[in-house]
Parts: structure tokens; C-alpha cells; sequence
């Protein structure tokens, strides 16, 4: 068998800003998982700086090629990859990485798309979309761009002090859209008053207003407002999103598959989720293909009851590294019916964003 990776580096359509910083280009690592005929695909979905958590790129091949590698290469099934990776502490970027890249195999393996190699599906998925911090009449423009297209929610990024500004020109020219806000930890305690005037933009959510680890003054705060609080950067493990609903800190959670350890963690928070009558969406972390693929495969299961950020790739992207990117057809967009992730790597595009690759 062979275990090999590429970093690629590949430019983004346009500017995508958050309360972390700005994007211009995606740096990520690809891996390739070679046996027996089967060719496997995942991506870690870390960035050049740990702005969103505490891993990035440097550390999270560190630890794979070092730790986790040696598991892969042993061809454990995810669960007891799973298993033999616990001694590692948190990394749960890397060991998503390396566990999604065994489901791809062994999905493969018993000839079944993903989608249904992990359980019940629909076989498709509601899809949101999620806009960058810009000026208000491009954002503006964005919205009715993406309305025209189809998208089910739309959401917008915010930061401290813009918030008033950006909700109220969004509403005062979409009334009646599905909106939600993503502050990506902006806030503090001392800012309540400040959330709390978000209430009156009607939104179906805000997205982890408070501290990236938070669950206790989200709790608080979940309290003192009507707008249903949403966790993402928060959610790092199901114990955390069992003591998150518990608590009352949130009503919602956002599903990225890198931040909780893989698959396996997001199927036991999907039932966790589902035990309180709570709200569930994938999340997207600009994947490239291979990653959209994992997300839209998750997005199309039956316990996940809102739209998620699986927009297609041309938003993003003018040329993705597989030939059968993703379409949406009112507002829906169908897992690939191949067997595994179902991607059709792109080599032109793959070689042409490669600046760095070798064999773990």
C-alpha cells in the first residue's frame, strides 16, 4: 500500500473575509491512500494559521506523518482508528484527516457511495450559502445573486461593531429571507447588550457569538435573547455537545467533520442533537473537491435538518481539482453516486496547485 500527500495552493475567486482576517489563495493538504486497486482521497481542513482553532497545516502534518500514518497504513476500519489514535490528545483536524480517508477506502471496498455506506440518506442536501464580510452593496449584490440562484439560507459573517450595520442594510432589503450571522467568536461577556440587539434581525440563528471554547457564557447568554444561539468552534467532541444542549448554550450546532475527529464523532453528535429536539447543519471550511465531497455525503443523512454551507465549488474556485464538481438544482445538491466520495480527480488542476508533495 502507499500513503502519499500534495499541498496544494490554490487561489480563490475573490476575497473571503471573517472576523479571523482575510483569505486570498487555499493552502491545504491532499491525501492519497493507494491498495489493492483502490484509491482513496481526503484533505485536512487546517490553514496556514490556527486562527479558527488551534491546529494549522504545520501542525496537523506533524502529527500525521509521525503518529497517525503509521495507524493508516495497518488499514484499521475508522473505528479502530479511532480507537488506536486516542492516545493523541485533541489534533482533531489530523486524525479527521486520516479517518475520513479510511471511510472513503472502505466505503469504496463494499462498492457503496459514502452517502449510503454510512447510513440512511435522503440523497440530497439542503444547501446554504455563507458570504465573507465585504462592502455592503457587493454583499448586497451576493444575496440576490445567490436568492436567484436558489440557496435555502443565507448567511452572513459579522464582527464586533459591524453588526448593526451589516444586519439592518441585509434585512432592510431582504425582509423575508432565511438569515442567519456567524461572528466566529468576535464577542465577549461584556457584550451582551451589544448581541443582544441582533434579536431584532430575526434570524434563524447566530452562530458562535462568545469564545471559541465556550459553552458556559453562551449558556448565559442563550438565556437573556430570542435569536437561537448556534455553536461551531465550541463543539469539539459529542461530550461537549451533550453538556452544550444540557446547559441550554445552544439550540443549534454546526457539524464540521475536521473540528470533532471525523465521521464517526459527527454521527454520535447528529444523535446527540436529535436526543434534544435540537437543530443540525454541515459546515464548510473552503474545501476544495475532495473535502465538498465528505461534506455533501454528511449534508444528505436524514438526522441533519437544516441547510448547510455546501455551496458549490465555482463560488470559490475557477477551476476545483476533480472533473465532476458539484451543481445545484433548487437548492439542492446530490452526493456523488460513485463509489466512496465519488470524486474524478482533475490531474492537470492537481499538478498545477501542487507545490509540495511526497510518501508518508
Amino acid at each position: 500500500m502507499k500513503l502519499s500527500y500534495k499541498k496544494l495552493k490554490m487561489p480563490l475567486i475573490s476575497p473571503f473575509t471573517t472576523s479571523f482576517g482575510t483569505d486570498r489563495d487555499k493552502d491545504v493538504y491532499v491525501f492519497i491512500l493507494e491498495n489493492n486497486g483502490i484509491t482513496a482521497y481526503s484533505e485536512c481542513v487546517t490553514d496556514e494559521n490556527p486562527f479558527y482553532g488551534p491546529e494549522d497545516n504545520y501542525t496537523a502534518f506533524h502529527i500525521i506523518k509521525n503518529y497517525l500514518a503509521p495507524i493508516v497504513k495497518e488499514l484499521p476500519d475508522p473505528g479502530e482508528f479511532n480507537t488506536k489514535s486516542k492516545f493523541i490528545k485533541g489534533n482533531n483536524m489530523a486524525k479527521a484527516a486520516m479517518e475520513m480517508l479510511l471511510y472513503d477506502y472502505y466505503a469504496k471496498l463494499d462498492g457503496r457511495p459514502l452517502s449510503k455506506y454510512m447510513g440512511k440518506t435522503r440523497g440530497y442536501a439542503d444547501v446554504g450559502i455563507s458570504l465573507g464580510m465585504d462592502d455592503i452593496n457587493i454583499t448586497l449584490k451576493k444575496i440576490q445573486d445567490a436568492l436567484d440562484r436558489g440557496y435555502k439560507r443565507i448567511k452572513v459573517k459579522i464582527m464586533k461593531g459591524k453588526e448593526v450595520e451589516i444586519l439592518s442594510a441585509v434585512r432592510d432589503s431582504f425582509p423575508e429571507i432565511v438569515l442567519s450571522a456567524d461572528a466566529n467568536s468576535d464577542y465577549t461577556e461584556k457584550d451582551f447588550g451589544l448581541v443582544k440587539k441582533i434579536d431584532r434581525y430575526d434570524l434563524v440563528y447566530l452562530e458562535q457569538p462568545l469564545y471559541h471554547d465556550d459553552i458556559i457564557y453562551h449558556s448565559r447568554l442563550a438565556k437573556e435573547m430570542s435569536t437561537p444561539i448556534c455553536l461551531d468552534e465550541s463543539i469539539t467532541s459529542p461530550e461537549k455537545a451533550q453538556k452544550a444542549f444540557e446547559m441550554g448554550a445552544c439550540r443549534v450546532i454546526n457539524i464540521k467533520e475536521g473540528r470533532l475527529g471525523g465521521i464517526e464523532n459527527s454521527l454520535k453528535v447528529m444523535n446527540i442533537v436529535k436526543s434534544f429536539n435540537g437543530h443540525v447543519w454541515i459546515g464548510g471550511m473552503l474545501e476544495t473537491g475532495i473535502g465538498r465531497a465528505f461534506n455533501v455525503s454528511v449534508a444528505s443523512l436524514e438526522d441533519i435538518n437544516y441547510p448547510g454551507d455546501t455551496s458549490p465549488n465555482d463560488k470559490y474556485f475557477t477551476h476545483d481539482i476533480v472533473k465532476n464538481p458539484f451543481r445545484m438544482v433548487d437548492g439542492t445538491i446530490k452526493p456523488n453516486e460513485g463509489n466512496g466520495i465519488g470524486v474524478e480527480i482533475d490531474n492537470e488542476y492537481l499538478i498545477k496547485y501542487t507545490v509540495e508533495e511526497g510518501v508518508l
